[in-house]
């Protein structure tokens, strides 16, 4: 237990990834395939943890984030398509993310969620602005034990478990949208600000101790183990909970209000209030995480000052574009675009994302001149080589599917 609470930066890193993006794809998913995909939930595991053990031993061991490890390494152009690649996954995620939240604020106190996008995202900005790296960490590691209403909302939606087991360890693909749900699931759970914010964490505001040797690599890739299966775990149960209620009738869910409501009827008002309830959690959770790594690697790009605990009058081009971040997720609102619309297009999106980014790590991983004498093992380059492939290639055939379905 003791080893456990040490894990904070992975835990965190990992538990951000439970974002409302996370949510909305489990409910669409849920609705369209009940708990056809409940063993891709659980595949996200070794998937997530081999991403992010790369990218807590490149953060400690080169000492920087990924987006300025890159630069240096590759040049600017490769670091430029990062760049592109991370920020525009990350600003439709922060507008999908805070509408969500908003929605789910909106579910449990009676009000138009539209009102409620404004002073969430304000607030959340805020707490960045305010607090230091320690003070924003500590308080979103308390944050952290919301996911656990997942775990009682799929309980309380009484789904068929013989049902659950069988779907979580036999594998099937049987059309284009369980394939889609695929993608999806895969895309929102190893989307590119996840590994990102681990060499963040790791590289720049919470560094390796030197004295720890070999001994502190392993600790790393211990906690990244542990921050995976959370995730995984935590998405699980947000599909057994939309597969037993929305999945009973496949239903179409347009909105997280939707998604929260449906379960009323189907799980009772208690279920429905603790899906809401998770909305807000993940959102500030995970939304300072999204909004930070935007800033920086857009500052690390333009080599700007930045840093959490740097004041905002050394660092306003990084707190700048925190900022207009969440302006462009306020224009997005105004236009009443479906959430759950934009959360399931995040997610796609970043599943088309992802293999760059994790290519690039990969090969800065084994790269002497960045890692010296400690690069990742040969075992663990090759499994994230397979990653990235796996997710290239999942792309790859959603895409080559969506045009079939058009013809």
């Amino acid at each position: 237990m003791r080893r456990i609470a040490r894990t904070g930066p992975e835990l965190l890193a990992a538990a951000s990834d439970n974002d409302p993006t996370n949510i909305g794809t489990a409910a669409v998913v849920g609705a369209q395939t009940a708990y056809q995909l409940a063993w891709v939930a659980l595949l996200i595991a070794p998937l997530l943890g081999v991403v992010q053990s790369i990218a807590a031993q490149v953060g400690a061991v080169g000492g920087n984030d990924l987006q300025s490890l890159a630069s240096k390494r590759y040049g600017r152009k490769v670091a430029r398509t990062l760049l592109a690649s991370v920020v525009v996954v990350n600003v439709v995620t922060i507008a999908a993310d805070l509408q969500a939240g908003a929605a789910g604020i909106g579910v449990l106190a009676g009000l138009d969620p539209r009102w409620v996008v404004a002073p969430l995202g304000l607030g959340l900005f805020g707490l960045l602005l305010v607090g230091k790296y320690d003070e924003v960490v500590a308080v979103l590691r308390y944050a952290m034990i919301g996911f656990l209403v997942f775990a009682v909302a799929a309980i309380m939606a009484r789904p068929h478990w013989p049902s659950v087991l069988r779907a979580s360890f036999v594998p099937s693909l049987s059309h284009r949208e369980v394939l889609a749900g695929a993608l999806a699931i895969v895309g929102t759970t190893l989307t590119s600000y996840v590994y990102v914010w681990e060499t963040i964490e790791r590289g720049v505001e919470e560094p390796l101790d030197p004295r720890a040797g070999g001994g502190g690599l392993s600790h790393l890739r211990y906690g990244a183990v542990v921050g995976a299966v959370f995730t995984a775990v935590v998405f699980w149960f947000m599909l057994v909970a939309s597969g037993a209620t929305l999945g009973r009738d496949h239903q179409t869910v347009s909105s997280a209000q939707d998604a929260a409501r449906a379960l009323r009827p189907l799980a009772g008002g208690a279920a429905s209030d603790l899906f809401a309830a998770g909305l807000v959690v993940a959102t500030v959770v995970a939304l300072p995480v999204i909004m930070a790594t935007t800033a920086y690697v857009v500052g690390a790009e333009f080599d700007w000052r930045r840093g959490l605990s740097v004041r905002v009058g050394h660092a306003a081009g990084f707190y700048g574009v925190m900022l207009a971040s969440i302006a462009l997720a306020l224009v997005v609102a105004l236009t009443r675009t479906s959430v759950v619309g934009m959360l399931v297009a995040a997610s796609i999106v970043g599943g088309l994302g992802t293999p760059l980014g994790v290519a690039i790590m990969v090969g800065l991983a084994r790269d002497p001149g960045v890692m010296g004498d400690r690069p990742i093992s040969r075992p663990l380059a090759v499994a994230g080589w397979t990653v990235a492939a796996l997710i290239g290639v999942l792309g790859l055939v959603y895409l080559v599917e969506a045009i079939r379905g058009q013809l």
